[in-house]
């Protein structure tokens, strides 16, 4: 690695980034097999099988790593500030499948020793050594950046109102592979001499200059778009030189979209806004909602049976309570909730919120509430599709936050309806449920929805179920 001074940044040699991506492969081809070598000082193995599982380990590593290269390991995210975590898993499990593969297929006599104990110390082993050296991977990065080290210089081309956006946005997101040392512009006179924390550098021909000396690798190309003829101009010019241009887009696109491109006819475009379950989750959310609604409705019968006895000899009315609620697509769907209030007083449209001392409520129906036990019918709207058993809670058509329509109060409000809504969710394990009576609130449930919704995963969820009974217990706000 050389490098030369270039104001508070250091130019990177771009071959370094073939020498690291052929030493991370290195790396992960010794830790394939380091477990595997350790499993050699406890099999019994004779002297001429040693020879072969030292054979078959380096025939293992080499496929593995071509595995891994098929799998991505070794694109440029392997310089990005992600974990990456899954993808390496998801890798070396399908490596790892090959090698369980080739112990059950192969008549190999050495593979009869490798017992299913070796066998997981192996995989564990290996898959804790990966997370270990991609957190080490992230720490150099953070240590190279501190001192100023970036795989390429970059310069943005443009002083303007996008260029400071991207300059603030790359300084926010600091990434090894891009490091700015400052802004290039014709028009000397007009702009300070600093942007966004950078120096303004010079014009275009200080810009050549730069490149010919190799003090500048990447060019970050922030002009008008509308400005089509001088940016043509920049690039054929700039096409002369060896450096990397890059156009960058408007910045106020990108706080509209979340980051994503995708390929519409050939066309990059920004994602603004996708369907929150896409590909196999919403089967796969729909076999959990599935599993666990049964299982729960299964544990939590005699409880029912009980309450529906409580709630008859307690007051005049049905058991249940039904209730039109907004559902998936801003639908309408029928919820089902224990009866706790007096039948002559229902709500049906939730006009009036429940509040502390409500003189609607049943003797019976104040514990339940409290308890949240009158929610467990609603795990029959979980079994039959209507509901999930996890998402943001469904909304009474007429229910308001300080005398507010919610959907009045929060302009994001229907967002929350593009899943289905759930028995619990991640704004109900944060403290936001019951009584919503200033828009602090709402608008705070409403947030926690939303994040949920973009983070959505089966993980998410089981963790989500897990926390609720606490939460549950320990909330005050619910009467």
């Amino acid at each position: 690695m050389r490098a030369q001074t270039v104001g508070t940044l250091e130019y990177t040699h771009p071959s370094f980034v073939d020498y690291f991506k052929g030493s991370v492969r290195l790396i992960h081809a010794l830790t394939v097999v380091l477990p595997g070598f350790l499993l050699l000082a406890v099999l019994p193995l004779e002297p001429a099988q040693v020879g072969t599982f030292a054979t078959f380990l380096l025939l293992f590593s080499i496929l593995s790593i071509l595995i891994f290269q098929t799998v991505g390991i070794y694109s440029e995210e392997i310089f990005s500030p992600l974990l990456r975590f899954r993808t390496t898993f998801l890798a070396w499990a399908a490596a790892f499948s090959v090698l369980i593969f080739m112990r059950q297929s192969l008549d190999i006599s050495m593979f009869s020793d490798l017992h299913p104990e070796h066998l997981l110390f192996w995989f564990v082993a290996s898959t804790l050594l990966f997370g270990a050296e991609r957190l080490g991977m992230l720490a150099l990065f953070r240590r190279l950046m501190d001192r100023g080290l970036f795989l390429q210089n970059a310069v943005i081309l443009g002083g303007t109102d996008n260029g400071i956006r991207v300059a603030e946005y790359l300084k926010s997101n600091r990434d090894i592979r891009t490091g700015v040392i400052g802004f290039i512009d014709d028009r000397l006179e007009r702009l300070p001499k600093n942007l966004a924390d950078l120096p303004l550098l010079g014009n275009t021909q200080e810009l050549e200059r730069l490149i010919r000396e190799e003090k500048v690798t990447q060019v970050l190309v922030a002009l008008p778009w509308f400005a089509d003829n001088r940016i043509g101009q920049l690039i054929n010019e700039l096409r002369k030189l060896p450096v990397n241009v890059l156009l960058v887009p408007d910045m106020v696109a990108f706080r509209h979209a979340n980051k994503r491109i995708t390929d519409v006819g050939g066309l990059p475009a920004l994602i603004a806004s996708d369907l929150p379950l896409r590909g196999w989750s919403p089967l796969f959310k729909r076999l959990e909602d599935i599993v666990l609604s049964s299982l729960a409705l299964i544990v939590a019968a005699p409880v029912m049976l009980i309450l529906a006895v409580a709630i008859k000899l307690d007051s005049p009315g049905p058991v249940l309570f039904r209730q039109k609620r907004y559902g998936y697509n801003n639908r309408l769907i029928e919820v089902f909730k224990f009866r706790s209030m007096y039948h002559a007083k229902a709500d049906a449209n939730a006009n009036r919120q429940t509040t502390r001392d409500d003189d609607r409520i049943t003797r019976v129906g104040r514990f339940i509430r409290k308890t949240s036990l009158d929610e467990l019918p609603q795990l029959l709207n979980v079994f039959l599709g209507t509901m999930s058993m996890v998402g943001p809670r469904p909304h009474a058509t007429a229910t308001k936050a300080a005398g507010v329509l919610f959907e009045e109060a929060v302009a994001e409000y229907s967002s929350r309806h593009r899943v289905k809504p759930g028995i619990t969710g991640w704004a109900q394990i944060n403290g936001y449920r019951g009584e919503t009576d200033t828009l602090e609130k709402i608008e705070k449930r409403i947030e926690f929805d939303l994040e949920y919704i973009e983070r959505w995963s089966v993980w998410f969820d089981l963790n989500i179920l897990f926390k609720t009974i606490p939460a549950l217990l320990f909330n005050k706000d619910v009467y």
